[in-house]
This record gives C-alpha cells, structure tokens and sequence, in this order.
C-alpha cells in the first residue's frame, strides 16, 4: 500500500479532484443546503455557504497528507460540481478504507454516483495498492445500496443499531469489494 493523496481522476461523464474554495457556492446550493440529501447523513444542511466555505478551507488545507482521500465530483456536461466522494476511514494495516459520498438530488437516478465510486474504487486498488473498499447506507436508504452494488460491491451483513445519522440511530447495511474480486 502507497498512499497517493487525492489526486485527480476522470470518467466518461466525470471529473473527481480536490476541492477549491470557488466550490463553496456551488456545493451549498446543489447538495449541502438540502435537508433531502443530507437526510440519511451524519451531518445536518449547512445553514448558510459561510459555514460550507469553512469546511472546505479545513479540507483544502489537508490535502498535503498523502493519507487524505476527499473528492469533489464535476460533470463535464455542465462544468458544475454535483457532489462529493471520500474515504472516512482509511486502515493501512488490512489495507482497507471505508467510503462515503453524497450527491444533489438533481442529478439522482442517472448513473452518476456509481460512475464516481468505481472510479474511486480502481483508484485505491490499481494506484494506493488497497485490499478492501467498503460502504455503508441506513438501512432504510436501499437507493445507497443500490449505488453500492452497480459499483461491483457485494453485501456482507446489517449491523443493528449500530450508526447514527440524521433520523437518529440505525441499522447500517455494509457492503464491500475485495482487490482481487475487482480484478476478476
């Protein structure tokens, strides 16, 4: 395992790449304003792009740790940042992370996040040399699953109670891919 950073990444449809501080407006009024998105997250809608803009100062200002993986996601179509994709977690001794994301509910339903996590996957695979990516969604959050398992992940389990998000305490269903499942 190597850790690389947030480096950039592209898709067909996507550029994933480190936050500027210009994305603040933006990500506000896409994503991190809507208490739709943030609904089944472990933060509440930001109340006003002061409080997104500090946020991103914070994570613009970590990306000089080359353990520090955090995307912001670009559609090319439009030039506008959609949403965003990051390791949580990261375990270099299993050589494993955990993966989370959110995206503004325009741009729900279209294959968009599923694109961005396999990119994302590939990335810790072929270029950080991890074994295991993993997820979890709310279990009353099935569209997150859904994502989990277009992007190549298999269900492991459900883990009552064993979260907390912004409709309380859940149970959190975990999904994950292995390097060499990947491969195949």
């Amino acid at each position: 395992m190597e850790n690389k950073g947030t480096q950039r990444i592209e898709t067909d449809r996507l550029i994933l790449r480190q936050f500027r501080i210009e994305d603040a407006e933006p990500m506000y009024k896409n994503w991190a304003s809507d208490p739709e998105v943030t609904k089944f997250l472990t933060w509440p809608p930001h109340k006003d792009v002061d409080l997104t803009r500090s946020l991103i100062e914070d994570w613009i200002s970590r990306y000089a740790e080359p353990s520090y993986y955090h995307w912001i996601i670009e559609l090319k179509g439009i030039g506008e940042v959609i949403g965003t994709i990051s390791a949580v977690k990261l375990n270099e001794k299993i050589e494993a992370a955990d993966v989370g994301y959110c995206m503004g509910k325009a741009w729900w339903g279209k294959g968009i996040m599923p694109e961005a996590l396999r990119a994302v996957i590939a990335y810790f695979f072929e270029e950080v040399g991890l074994n295991r990516v993993a997820a979890c969604h709310d279990v009353n959050n099935p569209k997150s699953g859904r994502v989990m398992q277009k992007a190549g992940m298999k269900q492991e389990g459900i883990l009552r109670a064993a979260g907390r998000n912004n409709q309380g305490i859940c149970d959190e269903v975990w999904c994950s891919i292995l390097r060499n499942e990947f491969e195949r």
